[in-house]
């Protein structure tokens, strides 16, 4: 009785055995020879195992701009330390910092002390030899006065109207002119303070109009250029145009960026120096996508992209680039003019899949979850 149990229970277990190798032993086939024995073999494997579904859509692209955001900053486009030509006494300064001023305004004066009589004095030598030479030149005539003699005088008058001519520029430089219409930045002298030359006076600052400055790597080089129209937003949310009026030809050696200049519009005043601002260039124009955010899948190589079906039902993979984005979308390049996008079920296929394509519908249900199948 003992040995029938024991019998009985061999072959139960002899059974389970061969029943389970068929299931845990996988069959390795031998690789494909050509495309058409691994087609013939997708499809037995596609007849085994159903297709899986996916819903897709036909997107058509459009000319866009590709647009070069730079964070960059204001900066005037010329700022000066006003100095002065002279040495003596202060005895003015009509502007403080802050006050706009225009060309020409003055900004500080000294005091004119004996430059009048340097001017007198300079003048009756001036008059003195204006004299001799015409003397000389009538002495001549009458056969009476030599070439040298009529040249030495002509060299005497011309020395006299040059010290005259000194004593005028040196008094001018008394006193200090704003060279172009600005904003004080600050101020140097002081009433009764004795200045020499190169003295300064005020720091004058031109923000009429402004600079946007920033910075951009060789790889966004391409197709930037003078001339270009550019807008900036501020931290206050405000927006400006401008234009881009400087490119530079050599990168600079730390960082290897190359400096960019736009020039915007700043006849109010508002902008000031130093602020920070993102700047957008619209650098050319190439045909993009408008899709959603969360259709973008990475690949085993780590790009980003879009899974799309060709007219053979296969699953294709898109390497793309974002362009731009919109409050519903972003903008992408890299994708065929027109394409399947799989907008359902892209993360639960892979490429090289065939798969059973199911066309977008407005009036459908978008399911809520990228890897929801149709059932």
């Amino acid at each position: 009785m003992r040995s029938t149990y024991i019998t009985a229970l061999s072959i139960a277990v002899l059974f389970v055995l061969w029943i389970g190798s068929g299931l845990l032993v996988e069959t390795q086939l031998p690789p494909a020879k050509n495309i058409k024995e691994l087609n013939e073999r997708r499809s037995a494997m596609a007849e085994e195992s159903p297709a899986t579904r996916v819903r897709i859509i036909t997107s058509h692209a459009s000319l866009q701009d590709r647009v070069l955001a730079i964070r960059g900053k204001t900066q005037a486009k010329r700022s000066i330390v006003v100095q002065s030509q002279t040495s003596g006494l202060v005895v003015e300064r009509p502007v403080e910092r802050g006050e706009h001023v225009k060309v020409g305004r003055i900004l500080c004066r000294i005091s004119v002390e004996d430059r009048n009589a340097s001017i007198q004095e300079a003048t009756a030598a001036r008059d003195q030899a204006q004299l001799d030479y015409e003397a000389s030149l009538k002495l001549e005539s009458k056969g009476l006065q030599s070439g040298i003699n009529i040249a030495q005088a002509k060299a005497r008058l011309m020395a006299a109207q040059a010290s005259l001519q000194r004593s005028h520029l040196n008094k001018d430089r008394l006193i200090i002119r704003a060279p172009f219409a600005g904003v004080v930045e600050d101020t140097h002298m002081e009433l009764g303070e004795y200045v020499t030359p190169g003295s300064a006076c005020v720091t004058l600052v031109d923000l009429n109009p402004m600079l946007l400055t920033g910075e951009v790597p060789e790889r966004d080089l391409y197709g930037l250029k003078s001339g270009l129209n550019a807008s900036a937003q501020f931290i206050d949310g405000s927006t400006v145009q401008g234009r881009v009026t400087f490119v530079a030809k050599t990168a600079k050696a730390g960082t290897r960026t190359y400096p960019v200049e736009i020039e915007i519009d700043n006849s109010e005043l508002t902008i000031p120096d130093g602020i920070t601002a993102d700047i957008q260039i619209p650098v050319e124009q190439i045909r993009a996508h408008k899709v959603s955010s969360g259709l973008l899948v990475l690949d085993d190589a780590g790009r980003s992209g879009m899974r799309a079906v060709t007219s053979s039902n296969v699953v294709t993979f898109y390497p793309v680039e974002i362009i731009g984005d919109d409050e519903d979308g972003i903008w992408v390049s890299g994708l065929p003019d027109i394409i399947d996008l799989i907008i359902v079920g892209q993360q639960s296929v892979i490429s090289g899949e065939v798969v059973a394509p199911q066309q977008f519908s407005p009036q459908a249900r978008v399911p809520r979850t990228a890897i929801e199948r149709e059932s």
